[in-house]
């Protein structure tokens, strides 16, 4: 390519010179291509470790003047054929031009001009690309990338290192890319070369470790082996991009959707050096993902910016230090020291911002009053202006909110229709349902009296401690968070502020704020319809807490009803799991059921991830996190635990219920109070509690059922006895080991004691173990669908375990690579997680070809994908435009392991509508008619007196049945209803397909069986005999369908009666070959008529057949397929003798066809049996190894050839 012109002083310096005129010399880097010696060996070796451009492009084009001694580099190439393109132009273009100037300096100027415009030209004509972002040395880097791994141009380099890879004890000093969906590494060291390309979904374990043998490397693991990387620059940054590549691989294979790129990211205010595009993409994700969870915030909300301050706290009367995060919808500040002090200030809320005056005491200070009348003072900003002037550019595009923040109950009810009281009660939900304006509780403890005990003036103690804390600290979502806030919440929250704060502290306040309405017009469209996930939900509302009375009536079961059939429509990737409607059930208990929703959408999505999907991958991933926890914090412990097999066995359930089915209601509401407020490390610390109360049991414990017992009578005896609640039995079985009561267990004192032994837990440790785990986690589900699905096709195919395996490896990777480097469909259409592991993923037709291609035993040359193009609308039955494995096996297995004659039926099948399109058809009139079912079946039974003499007996078997069946009904009046079962089993029986049910063929069909034939056969080591023999074969199938045709018509035509009867009887697979011997001669008796041309038809076919293969055949084809075939229009003379096909003066009439020509696959396949070499090459056993180990060897992405071929630059010298 050309490239802007670059000083270069000195030309000879590790190049070659190739050519070279007055002007120009096109140089070559010296080592690459043939020979180099020990030189090239350095200088590549270099090239690698230095990371020079000379990998990418070792040829290159210098301009040179007599009198001075520095060149210009002002063209570059990875190829000779590139270069040698840029060489002729100059030459033809530029060379009598520069020969006519005086000055030096003038044909530099010149040519320099010259090459910036032909730059500017190809810029001009790309409008549609966007500017590049990256830096050339990057962009160099990525194209290096791709050619040295061969990958495509849609794979996006990220970023690289230079690194060692350890192979073995000896380390590889070179460089590891790091693309989207790759990793890669390269190293040339004195002539010896290492090439690794690792998929990211591959990928089980990554860890960063240090040791003696490998100092501070990184290890990746694959299912198969390990690989080393050590000796980076900077190896914690390297790390974190690993592990979020890695993680989008394995969001890739949860969820099927590609990666997509940020194009909402604000551009760099210049090009940053060696920093891609993708890498501030990933880095900004990174960021934002950090942010949100810190302030729990939506998944939408992207952080803008972050500064160092101070902030003064009015109930401290302090200067706060810590950081203001500004993002497109909220303002919020974080301390410098864990849980001093916490504020976010959404912007619908904010009515004035504006700039303090400035102090010494108080420096650049900036004053941001709220609606509900709270003002906040940040200071010590470095840049005020700048900021204010970003918070008020996120003002203007906030809508303005007509509700303040000082009461989150006036959102209620906000989603009812503004329209009369006739409208609301046509809706599902609207204002007027008693769940609409107040929680369940409120609605069925209205009624009791009261109560004046010492419990009840516990609870007005605790709700006065909270008034004073929001009189304090503010209340709603702008209130102060402190750590007075985590000893109120650890002490109970009140039941009448409990919905509330649940809303306030899990973010679900601010998500309901900005939706109004979007909860009413969700239920409006979900209910009435019919899905897996509503039957789920209403077999399991009935389960959902019954022993409370809530729940004892429609009113609790239709809002629960609602509330779940909300949340399923609005995310069909979840719809619905058990266990969410424990969960629900009591959110609905303390809030309404917009508030419910919300709180249920802070579930899924963003406090327990992954949790309720259906494969709980989020439940299984913290239940490996929770064994490391108990591995490091109880080693002893874990072992004895490990043995039993109990962890992975309880854990489960406290996860997805948060413990609310394994624990008295009172006592488990408390830690849905923490979770709340602390997220997930309040779970583990908990169960981690529980584990260490019961340590001395558990180590006891001979086997599994006898930990449980024990972990279920302590869960049972957890309770609260502050509790002004009456008791709700709990329904979990209360197990007990003898005759004593189990001691109660106060859940305060759990808790308590959970942060005093476990407290040191941090959420961002937390996030690291649940990377980790992901990787195990998902890899471990992939190979049990793998498992699943061999073992389900065994029964089906005659593959072996391991070829099935290995299939279905292929089969995923070719759905999965469609994710990232396109396809005709999207990847997540064609996954759908509901199905059985067996139909889960598909492929489109462009897949399917790719994998034909590579797999099957019949391959055609460029005939492939018409005959891959037809064996997929016959493997796709329900024509959805998708193959499923178990499809894709079916139609490969009777390739391979089929009989002669179920491998013949198949190609036979292959070249019949529905396989056949219309479009293959030679004449839209032709296409036309043997698409004509009436026509067809007439003429197909008018032909085929065997099919009728078949229909005849069938049908008088089935006369003698009904006879039978009468007589029946004579003797016994009522029937058994196994006769009836027995009937409708023969029904729904599928009918097993014979060689008699097969239509007939035309002669279109006919030739293009013929031409696929051909096509089959090319590259085989019995070519020629091959070709004799299905030559012969066609030629006897012409000489059948003519003799049947001439008896079909016989009515019609006077000349019938010389063709004997006995001539056109079908021949059978069982008969022998001198069976065809009658209308062979029959046929040759008749002058040169039809049959003769019918001939010159399917024998210009192959005639067309072989010219198409010689076109793509190598210099070194056979002499004998010229000896057989002339390129011009052949016929057939004499099929005894060895020269079959010699040629002739008749032109093939492709317009004109024969219709009333025909012949069924009995003849197709009996015809067959008279060659041996056919009969061979149907019957030979094919090994499908070889074929996957070259299909794998291909998707391992092999390092890519870099040198041109010697002749291809020698075509271009001539």
């Amino acid at each position: 390519m050309w490239i802007q012109p670059e000083e270069v002083l000195l030309a000879g310096a590790l190049w070659v010179s190739e050519r070279a005129n007055p002007f120009f010399i096109l140089q070559r880097r010296r080592g690459h291509g043939r020979g180099g010696g020990l030189s090239g060996l350095l200088v590549g070796t270099l090239d690698v470790v230095l990371d020079s451009s000379a990998r990418v492009a070792p040829y290159r084009i210098l301009l040179q003047t007599a009198d001075s001694q520095i060149y210009w580099n002002i063209a570059c190439g990875s190829n000779r054929k590139e270069i040698t393109e840029h060489w002729d132009w100059l030459e033809s273009n530029l060379l009598q031009t520069i020969s006519i100037f005086d000055s030096d300096e003038d044909v530099t100027t010149f040519v320099k001009g010259k090459i910036c415009g032909l730059i500017a030209e190809e810029k001009r004509l790309q409008p549609g690309e966007e500017p590049e972002e990256d830096c050339g040395k990057f962009r160099e880097a990525e194209l290096k990338m791709r050619r040295l791994f061969r990958m495509p141009e849609e794979e996006k380099l990220v970023n690289y290192y230079s690194c060692s890879y350890w192979k073995g004890r000896v380390p590889r000093q070179g460089w590891l890319y790091l693309s989207v969906n790759h990793l890669c590494f390269y190293s040339f060291l004195l002539g010896k070369e290492v090439t690794l390309v690792v998929q990211w979904m591959e990928v089980t374990q990554l860890e960063k470790n240090a040791t003696l043998v490998f100092p501070e490397s990184v290890r990746v693991s694959t299912r198969h082996e390990e690989h080393f990387f050590s000796m980076f620059l900077n190896i914690n940054d390297t790390f974190k991009l690993m592990e979020q590549l890695a993680n989008i691989a394995m969001r890739q294979l949860l969820d099927n959707e590609a990666f997509a790129a940020d194009r909402s990211l604000p551009k760099p205010c210049k090009t940053l050096k060696n920093v891609s595009a993708l890498k501030r993409d990933l880095d900004a994700r990174a960021k934002n993902e950090r942010y949100r969870t810190m302030f729990r915030l939506t998944q939408d909300e992207r952080l803008d910016g972050h500064t160092d301050c101070t902030l003064w706290t009015p109930f401290a009367k302090m200067h706060v230090v810590g950081q203001l995060f500004i993002s497109n919808n909220y303002i919020c500040f974080s301390s410098r020291e864990e849980e001093l002090c916490q504020l976010i200030i959404p912007l619908r809320e904010v009515s004035i911002v504006e700039k303090a005056d400035s102090s010494s005491v108080l420096p650049c200070p900036v004053s941001i009053s709220t609606k509900n009348k709270m003002t906040f003072l940040f200071a010590n900003l470095k840049d005020r202006d700048f900021l204010v002037q970003r918070i008020s550019d996120f003002l203007q595009r906030t809508p303005d909110s007509c509700w303040g923040d000082t009461s989150p109950l006036s959102l209620i009810g906000q989603s009812a229709p503004t329209g009369s009281e006739s409208v609301s009660k046509g809706r599902h939900y609207h204002a007027g349902l008693p769940t609409a304006s107040r929680a369940l509780l409120q609605l069925y403890q209205q009624e009791a009296t009261e109560d004046l005990g010492p419990r009840a003036m516990k609870e007005k103690m605790k709700e006065e401690a909270w008034n004073i804390h929001f009189s304090e600290f503010g209340r709603g979502v702008c209130m102060y968070r402190t750590s007075r806030t985590r000893e109120l919440i650890l002490n109970g929250i009140p039941e009448n502020l409990r919905g509330e704060l649940w809303l306030l502290f899990s973010g679900a306040q601010n998500e309901m704020a900005s939706h109004p309405g979007y909860y009413g017009d969700l239920v409006e469209q979900a209910m009435g319809l019919c899905s897996l996930a509503t039957e789920e939900i209403e077999r399991d509302l009935h389960r959902s807490m019954p022993e409370h009375r809530a729940f004892q009536n429609e009113t609790g079961i239709a809002a629960l009803r609602r509330v779940l059939t909300a949340y399923a429509h609005r995310n069909p990737g979840i719809g619905y799991c058990q266990a969410m409607n424990i969960v629900t059930s009591v959110l609905l208990l303390y809030c309404t059921e917009e508030e419910a929703f919300w709180l249920l959408v802070a579930l899924c999505e963003r406090m327990l991830p992954d949790y309720y999907n259906t494969r709980v991958v989020g439940a299984l991933v913290d239940q490996g996190v929770f064994e490391d926890l108990t591995r490091a914090f109880l080693p002893l412990l874990y072992e004895h635990m490990q043995d039993l097999g109990v962890i992975s066995t309880i854990s489960l359930s406290w996860f997805l219920t948060l413990f609310l089915s394994v624990m008295p209601f009172d006592s488990a509401v408390l830690l849905v109070d923490c979770f709340f407020y602390e997220g997930i490390k309040v779970i583990f610390q908990v169960a981690l509690a529980v584990l260490h109360d019961n340590m001395d049991a558990l180590l006891s414990c001979r086997d599994e059922g006898e930990a449980m017992t024990i972990l279920g009578r302590y869960l049972d005896n957890v309770v609260n006895k502050q509790t002004v609640a009456p008791p709700i039995p709990h329904l979990h079985a209360l197990l007990t080991s003898g005759d004593e009561p189990p001691p109660e267990i106060d859940v305060f004192d759990l808790i308590k004691s959970s942060y005093e032994k476990f407290g040191s837990l941090r959420s961002d440790v937390i996030e690291q173990m649940r990377f980790k785990q992901r990787l195990k986690v998902i890899q471990s589900l992939e190979d049990t669908a793998k498992r699943s699905v061999v073992r389900a096709m065994m029964t089906e195919s005659a593959f072996s375990i391991e070829e099935l395996e290995e299939l279905y490896c292929l089969f995923k990777a070719q759905h999965m690579t469609s994710c990232y480097w396109g396809s005709s469909s999207s990847a997540a259409e064609r996954h759908d997680p509901s199905l059985p592991y067996l139909e889960q993923y598909r492929i489109d037709p462009v897949q399917f070809t790719q994998l034909f291609t590579a797999l099957a035993p019949w391959l055609c040359g460029g005939h492939t994908p018409s005959l891959s193009a037809r064996l997929f609308r016959i493997l796709d039955q329900n024509q959805d435009g998708l193959v499923n494995f178990k499809e894709f096996i079916t139609g490969l297995s009777g390739m391979y392991h089929g009989d002669m004659t179920d491998k013949l039926k198949l190609l036979f099948k292959l070249h019949l509508p529905p396989a056949l399109c219309a479009e293959e058809a030679e004449s839209a009139l032709e296409a036309a008619h043997f698409f004509t079912e009436d026509a067809t079946q007439e003429s197909s039974f008018l032909s085929n007196p065997d099919i009728m003499g078949q229909q005849e007996v069938t049908s008088g078997e089935e006369g003698q049945d009904g006879g039978g069946d009468s007589e029946e009904k004579k003797e016994e009046k009522v029937k058994d209803y196994r006769y009836y079962l027995r009937m409708w089993a023969k029904e729904k029986e599928p009918k097993r397909e014979t060689i008699k049910d097969l239509p007939r063929m035309n002669q279109e069909q006919f030739i293009e069986l013929c031409k696929t034939l051909y096509n089959m056969f090319s590259e085989e080591p019995l070519e020629q005999q091959l070709y004799h023999s299905i030559a012969t074969v066609a030629s006897l199938l012409l000489r059948i369908g003519e003799v049947g045709k001439k008896f079909n018509n016989g009515c019609k035509r006077t000349d019938s009666s010389q063709a004997p009867p006995a001539a056109q009887a079908p021949p059978t697979a069982q008969a022998p070959p001198t069976a065809q011997a009658p209308p062979t001669a029959q046929a040759e008796q008749e002058g040169p008529g039809e049959g003769v041309s019918d001939e010159s038809r399917v024998c210009q076919a192959l005639a067309d057949a072989q010219l198409e293969t010689d076109e793509d055949a190598k210099d070194d084809i056979s002499v004998s397929s010229y000896s057989v075939v002339s390129s011009g229009s052949l016929q057939c003379k004499d099929i005894a003798d060895d020269t079959v096909l010699i040629g002739g003066g008749e032109q093939r009439r492709g317009s004109v066809l024969d219709a009333d020509w025909s012949i069924t696959f009995e003849q197709v396949l009996a015809s067959l049996l008279t060659e041996p070499p056919l009969v061979d090459y149907f019957e030979k056993k094919r090994d499908i190894q070889a074929k996957m180990a070259a299909c794998k060897a291909q998707r391992a992405v092999e390092r890519q050839i870099s040198s041109a071929s010697d002749h291809e630059f020698t075509q271009h010298s001539v």
